[in-house]
């Protein structure tokens, strides 16, 4: 875990951006299947559950289109099938 010490009188200026979560991100992903809408995610983590959670995602005919490495749009306007890769699942360490 990170930590910031924080010495001397000077006021705090600036910004810091928090690493996404793999517990958040993968049902956030999942749940990008419950609309036909398309949903920009940022802020994703690039880890190997997160990339595998996609490849089944894409497996299905999930529309993906990546922004930049940590931004992806997704939409569900076709899924096929319901029937999901099952070596590939099982590489995710979550739940499915």
């Amino acid at each position: 875990m990170e930590r910031f010490v924080i010495e001397g009188g000077v006021p705090l200026r600036g910004h810091v951006t928090p690493s996404g979560n793999k517990n958040s991100a993968l049902p956030i992903i999942a749940a990008t299947l419950l609309t036909d809408e398309p949903v920009t995610l940022t802020n994703i983590p690039r880890i190997r559950d997160v990339i595998d959670m996609l490849a089944v995602l894409d497996e299905v005919g999930i529309e993906m289109q990546e922004h930049d490495r940590h931004t992806i749009t997704l939409r569900a306007r076709q899924v096929r099938g319901s029937r999901l890769n099952r070596a590939l699942c099982a590489q995710i360490r979550a739940s499915i």
